[in-house]
Parts: structure tokens; C-alpha cells; sequence
């Protein structure tokens, strides 16, 4: 995790509910050159469909736009309904598979945000 940390252009938010002062998920991305990618997202299992997932996506997709990105990828299991439907909410589209990308065999869907011409926050 340290020599992702030190690579260039690294973005990491952390975020919590309300008044809690502990984490309740964290987002790590990247940026290069014109587009970006969040490289992982969690959030604790309390703090799941209490709307911090959609709010660290948001913040990534500000951060990165900041940083002269116009895009935005990631990768998510394709038999994770949950993430998938957290990240078909907040604009993301399918724009690839990878056959057999994770340890257990299963695939790999790449999705993607655009904004170019407009602000993130405002799709």
C-alpha cells in the first residue's frame, strides 16, 4: 500500500457519517494526464447504504476534475451487485469486461464517468 501511496498524482479521501469521528470508508484513485482512475473504494459495513459510498465517489470525481481529469475508470466484480449499483447511480457506464481478472475467477467489469465540458457534480 505504501508504494501505491508514493505514486504520483494519488488522491485518498477518508469519510465519516454525521458527527462520527472514525472512518467510515476511505477512496484512493489517481490521475494521469486527462483522466483518472479510483483504484480502490470501501466503506464499513454500518456505514453501507447510508449514501458515504455516493459521497467519496463525488469527492474523487471534484478532486480529479481539479487536477484537469475529464474521465474517470475503475474496476468492479461483476457479481458485485451492490458496488455496481452504487457506481450505475452515480453515472458510471460499462465500457469493458475482463474474463476471469479476479483470483476466484470472476470477471472484471470497467466502467467509466464522463464530465468532460461540465462540472462531476453536475450528472
Amino acid at each position: 500500500m505504501a508504494a501505491v501511496l508514493a505514486m504520483p498524482g494519488v488522491l485518498v479521501g477518508l469519510g465519516s457519517l454525521g458527527e462520527e469521528s472514525v472512518p467510515g470508508g476511505f477512496v484512493i484513485g489517481r490521475v494521469a494526464a486527462d483522466e483518472a482512475e479510483i483504484l480502490t473504494l470501501a466503506v464499513t459495513g454500518t456505514a453501507r447504504r447510508r449514501g458515504l459510498g455516493r459521497a467519496l465517489l463525488d469527492w474523487m470525481a471534484s478532486q480529479v476534475a481539479a487536477h484537469g481529469a475529464g474521465r474517470l475508470i475503475l474496476e468492479v466484480s461483476a457479481g458485485n451487485d451492490a458496488a455496481r449499483a452504487l457506481y450505475r447511480g452515480a453515472g458510471f457506464t460499462e465500457i469493458g469486461r475482463r474474463r476471469a481478472y479476479y483470483p476466484d475467477g470472476s470477471d472484471a467489469l470497467v466502467l467509466e464517468r464522463v464530465w468532460v465540458g461540465q462540472e462531476p457534480a453536475a450528472l
